[in-house]
């Protein structure tokens, strides 16, 4: 047991305060986590979440506050301090190393040793006994990390954090890459941890997973604590909402203002495209302001076929046009020439280069256009991501900033900025608001919503069926490599969705 009184805090912080130049990420925040507890942590991106956690992780050092463990003062100068101290983390990103095994990986830092020499049989057996324990035994302890899924990779995560005997555990958007069997494992898990008296901080946008999982909750907007150790059964969502982000979110999905040119010839146009061993036969068309929605579980072949649409995977079979005209296979290039746009659900990885300025990553695709002679105007370059930046509500609208440092929110608009900036024929959407608070989660969704009214072919992949169907004009299922059933969206419902995700066939 963690602490033989529960009533009596693990852990608390208080009046935390960290500066970056430029910002103040952190303005007083107060943080108390009890033994046994999942204690979920609210708030928009930017809001200061990630921040905090980092300070608690030792990542970051603050600048001032006050951080108690047992009822002592304490200074986390470093993670591997954080970590002596009982407190793990597991950050959003993925932080495994693919060419690593998954036992080397779950003993990373902390490798197991006799007399300097590794006890790399005594790692695979605890490893295999941790997987056990988070329901995953099928995952061989000696298996390179780089040849999972990013489920597993999440489940290899969560093994590192089980390794360290952590007291608090930290979870960053746990449930981002799983399907809802996988949720419902992770639940189980932290249900068994609570009960050995390890504390949970848990951060979601997702209600429904607070209010399954949460005991209390501590909302933070804009670098400060705005209500703290609220009671999760006891506080109205729409509560919550209006505390993260200062006002109240009426509907999630705004309705469409404009109906898709559904007379008019299709903008994007694919038939029989398949990618062996993955998907096979796929067959559609989007016309020009029309938004379709690609539903499926995890793992289904829905973002192998936007990559492929992108050229980012070369096509075994079939073609793609656009505007009617053919796309090479396998040439990125070709995409981007004839109007094809991709956010990809691994903004960090494949989306974004982020030692590179804000403005570069927005101007990348649009070089042709504002290049001088062969060579980039670097001040026409600012002045179109400002631009953009505005126009978006970019926090903070510092285009010199690197991308890195902001929040998940703000680089998905970063994203969808460089896109606008280029004017795309068709965009692609592949979990385009993965880690996106709910009130930057309605500006994205009015953005795409004013992107489709002006003619844009929109193409959407969500793990969030409820929002593919609010989006979507049409739904695509798919399962297992193959669409199974295309209907209007007002005429299916997420229980149909998941029936034919399940089933592998039409109803």
């Amino acid at each position: 047991m963690v602490n033989a009184d529960p009533t009596q805090p693990l852990l608390r912080m208080s009046n935390i305060v960290k500066h970056f130049p430029g910002a103040k990420a952190l303005d007083g925040v107060d943080l108390e986590v009890l033994p046994g507890e999942v204690h979920c942590l609210l708030g928009q991106n930017g809001a200061g979440k990630s921040t905090l956690i980092k300070v608690l992780a030792g990542a970051h050092q603050p600048d001032s506050g006050t951080i108690i463990m047992d009822g002592s003062t304490t200074t986390i100068a470093n993670p591997v301090a954080a970590l002596t101290l009982g407190i793990a983390t597991m950050y959003q990103e993925l932080d495994v190393v693919d060419g690593l095994s998954v036992a080397e990986n779950v003993y990373l830092g902390h490798e197991l040793a006799t007399a300097g020499l590794s006890q790399r049989r005594e790692a695979i057996r605890r490893t295999k006994e941790i997987l056990a324990q988070l329901g995953h035994p099928e995952i061989r302890a000696t298996r390179e990390v780089g040849t999972l899924s990013a489920a597993g990779k999440q489940i290899v995560s969560m093994a590192r954090a089980l390794s360290h005997n952590a007291r608090i555990i930290v979870m960053d958007e746990p449930s981002a890459v799983l399907d809802s069997e996988e949720v419902d494992n992770l639940f189980r898990v932290v249900k068994g941890l609570q009960e050995r008296g390890v504390a949970i901080i848990y951060i979601s946008h997702r209600m429904d997973e607070i209010r399954r999982i949460g005991n209390r909750i501590t909302v933070l907007k804009d670098g400060k604590t705005v209500a703290t150790n609220l009671s999760v059964a006891d506080t109205p969502s729409r509560e919550l909402i209006t505390l993260m982000t200062g006002r109240t979110v009426e509907h999630a999905i705004p309705a469409r203002g404009t109906p898709p040119h559904t007379d008019q010839q299709p903008v994007l146009s694919v038939k029989d495209l398949g990618l062996s061993g993955v998907f096979e036969d796929v067959s559609f068309e989007v016309r020009p302001g029309e938004i379709v929605g690609l539903a499926g579980l995890v793992g289904s072949g829905r973002s192998e076929i936007l990559e492929t649409l992108y050229g980012a995977r070369r096509a075994s079979s079939g073609e793609v046009r656009v505007a009617g005209k053919r796309l090479t296979r396998g040439s990125v290039p070709s995409a981007v020439a004839a109007g094809v746009g991709l956010c990809p659900e691994e903004r960090k990885s494949q989306g974004l280069i982020l030692t590179e300025p804000i403005y570069r990553n927005i101007t990348m695709a649009s070089f042709a256009r504002i290049a001088s002679s062969g060579f980039l105007n670097e001040k026409a370059e600012k002045a179109a991501a400002e631009a953009q930046a505005k126009g978006l509500d970019l926090r903070p609208v510092d285009v010199n900033r690197a991308a890195g440092t902001l929040s998940g929110g703000n680089q998905q608009k970063l994203i969808l900025a460089r896109w606008l900036l280029h004017g795309c024929k068709v965009l692609l959407l592949d979990e385009p608001t993965r880690g996106v608070d709910v009130g930057a989660r309605s500006e994205i969704y009015q953005l795409i919503n004013k992107l489709a009214d002006a003619g844009t072919a929109v193409v959407v992949v969500s793990s969030e069926i409820p929002e593919v169907i609010g989006l979507a004009d049409r739904v695509l299922v798919i399962s297992d490599g193959s669409i199974v059933a295309e209907s209007d969206a007002s005429a299916i419902t997420e229980s149909d969705v998941l029936n034919l995700v399940m089933e592998g066939t039409a109803a």
